[in-house]
């Protein structure tokens, strides 16, 4: 007897299409059973996606499926109301004249389920989100954080086949968001998510995988883990919180800037895709770069080290006035065009001579001995094995 062939797990969503006068020609699918983050810039496109998959906005070409099948092309559109697709947004927007436990209650309702069965539905829902005791509230009378947990309830009692964050936490307390945050993670888990964020605790607390979306097209996609190690984009090493220099390929260990700056570092990967002359990114942790005053005076107040990275304490490293010369340490001549106090430390940021720039953390008293201000000429110095090396995707 043959076997019987092997099941393919259909996407819960996904979308291929255009939509001209936005810019937008988006591919993307969100799997079954996990949650994906759409990150980019303002304007990029993100917001786009989500109305293209909730039913607000019909594509020019293409098509969105959700679950298999298509809700909306240029000849054919479900409207939003007829799609299992909910949206949790900054604010709640629950119905004001209704209470917390109608308000939950009211997607069954819509639905044809009846009330004792809806009602039934709702008070577990709320009980889910820890708000069994707000049933009777009105939205007014609930706090941001409640008023979020309700909202939350209301959406998973119609038991959606996708559920879309458009940056749900935003609105909310530093306090509040927290907990939050667990709880969508916790309500979440198996279910089918496209979530819109600017926050990198988003995607390590809610999203299985990341899709860096750069005027209108997908840039990058992978887990959060291959995106975060290895961003292909300026925008996607700021969210990595790391800074992102690329260039040629010379060496096993070796990469020359345009400007000709050597970049050594350790391959994240030994094997593919690494060959003389090809393109290579290098990604710079800024708590591992130390900056060396160009001209200064020798002796420990000519360099400004980061407090906890390995390159970053000034014992560690040459003081003299020439400049650092250790062979396992790179140094990059750079102009400093930015300076950003945050109590203790500094986020200095400096320009590479063909434009890119590197981000260095050090501590603040040493950025005020340096007198570090837009435009001082630096050599910034980093171990080569604090940079990592890959092709470029």
């Amino acid at each position: 007897m043959a076997d019987a062939p092997a099941r393919v797990a259909v996407p819960a969503a996904g979308l291929e299409c255009t939509v001209t006068n936005r810019d937008v020609d988006l591919r993307l699918t969100v799997p079954a059973g996990r949650r994906l983050a759409i990150v980019g810039p303002n304007g990029a496109g993100k917001s786009t996606a989500l109305a293209l998959l909730a039913g607000h906005l019909r594509p020019d070409s293409g098509v969105v499926r959700i679950d298999g099948h298509v809700v909306s092309s240029p000849r054919a559109h479900l409207p939003a109301h007829r799609r299992r697709v909910v949206t949790l947004e900054q604010r709640p927007g629950l119905f004001p004249h209704l209470s917390s436990l109608d308000n939950v209650a009211y997607g069954p309702r819509a639905r044809g389920v009846r009330r004792r069965d809806a009602l039934a539905r709702a008070r577990t829902e709320l009980d889910a989100v820890g708000c069994a005791d707000l049933a009777d509230r009105r939205p007014h009378q609930l706090s941001g954080g409640q008023a979020q947990r309700v909202a939350l309830a209301r959406a998973l009692a119609v038991d959606p086949e996708l559920v879309l964050l458009d940056e749900p936490l935003a609105a909310l307390d530093v306090e509040v968001a927290p907990a939050i945050r667990r709880l969508l993670a916790d309500r979440l888990t198996g279910r089918a998510v496209a979530l819109v964020t600017h926050d990198p605790l988003d995607l390590w607390a809610l999203a299985d995988d990341v899709v860096v979306v750069l005027s209108g097209r997908a840039a990058q996609t992978g887990t959060v883990e291959q995106v975060l190690a290895r961003p292909a984009s300026d925008f996607g090493a700021r969210l990595a919180g790391v800074s992102l220099v690329e260039g040629t390929i010379v060496d096993d260990d070796e990469v020359h800037t345009p400007a000709g700056d050597a970049v050594t570092g350790v391959r994240s990967e030994p094997a593919d895709g690494w060959r003389s002359g090809g393109r290579a990114i290098a990604t710079v942790d800024p708590r591992s770069v130390a900056i060396h005053a160009v001209g200064a005076p020798a002796g420990p107040g000519a360099l400004a080290g980061s407090p906890g990275g390995p390159a970053g304490s000034p014992s560690d490293l040459d003081h003299s006035s020439a400049g650092p010369t250790s062979s396992p340490r790179n140094s990059w001549p750079a102009r400093v065009v930015a300076v950003a106090p945050a109590g203790a430390l500094t986020r200095v940021t400096a320009e590479l001579r063909d434009g890119q720039r590197v981000d260095a953390e050090v501590t603040s008293r040493s950025a005020a001995e340096l007198s570090l201000a837009p435009g001082s000429d630096v050599m910034l110095v980093v171990k080569a094995a604090q940079v990592a090396l890959y092709p470029r995707p």
